[in-house]
């Protein structure tokens, strides 16, 4: 018998090799033909009317839209459950965060939490190949697209790098443009590490979702065109707004 594939599903589409399906996850299998039917921004019927409809408990129906949320098919609005768009979908090279957004269509943008100067401690000094207390950048800003926010950024930069920083650089902006087109840096390559993780209390506040949320949290290294190291980036991203795309290819 020919096996049934969906590559976006997972593998046997869930179904244990037992046969017994969670009830809670049968319900979930009915609403998501519900969400094409309602389209991007529809709203979902309450629990309570879902219940009714799948004759089952509303806990159970509550189950069911926790796993839809956590995959980004849903989101809260208000007191009410919406469907979600797309995820985007980041791919994972030296392009900055604007021109992948842009790429797909959103509009990008930053709201700037803080820019501040600080001794740069130990570790951070051998990362960047600067003297401990040496006087880095720390700019940490929140991640916009189409205004929804979607993920927080933290980079550290050497002062002597961009003295001007502060006077300078927009922090909606994309700072990679800046680097090249104003300071003329430019970025030769970079090291990233790729986990996943739960946003801390004060992140969860400010990207505006449930510190339950698993997030996605890149560490990335730059260097410039020289292998000089230049920047020390932590970004994280909700988990239910993206993904992130990669290409692979014989290495000899």
């Amino acid at each position: 018998m020919d096996i049934p594939y969906d590559s976006s599903a997972p593998v046997r589409a869930g179904i244990p090799e037992h046969g017994r399906v969670p009830k809670y996850y049968a319900v979930k299998a009915k609403i998501v033909p519900l969400l094409d039917e309602l389209g991007e921004g529809g709203t979902l019927p309450t629990e309570r009317d879902l219940a009714v409809r799948f004759e089952v408990s509303r806990e159970t129906v509550r189950q069911a839209l926790r796993e839809l949320v956590l995959e980004g098919r849903l989101r809260r609005a208000g007191r009410g459950t919406v469907v979600a768009g797309p995820k985007l979908a980041q791919p994972l090279s030296l392009a900055s965060y604007t021109e992948g957004v842009r790429k797909q269509g959103r509009v990008p943008g930053r709201h700037l939490i803080g820019l501040e100067r600080h001794p740069c401690p130990e570790r951070l000094a051998g990362e960047l190949a600067v003297e401990r207390g040496t006087p880095v950048w720390h700019m940490e800003r929140v991640l916009l697209a189409d205004d929804e926010r979607v993920g927080i950024e933290s980079t550290y930069i050497a002062v002597e790098r961009v003295p001007d920083l502060e006077r300078d650089f927009d922090p909606d902006s994309s700072f990679y443009g800046y680097l090249s087109e104003r300071v003329g840096i430019r970025f030769g390559d970079a090291d990233e590490r790729l986990e996943t993780v739960l946003a801390t209390p004060r992140e969860a506040l400010l990207v505006g979702t449930s510190p339950a949320l698993p997030m996605l949290l890149i560490h990335r290294l730059s260097r410039d065109t020289e292998g000089r190291p230049l920047e020390r980036v932590r970004s994280l991203y909700r988990g239910d707004r993206f993904s992130f795309t990669t290409h692979l290819g014989d290495g000899n």
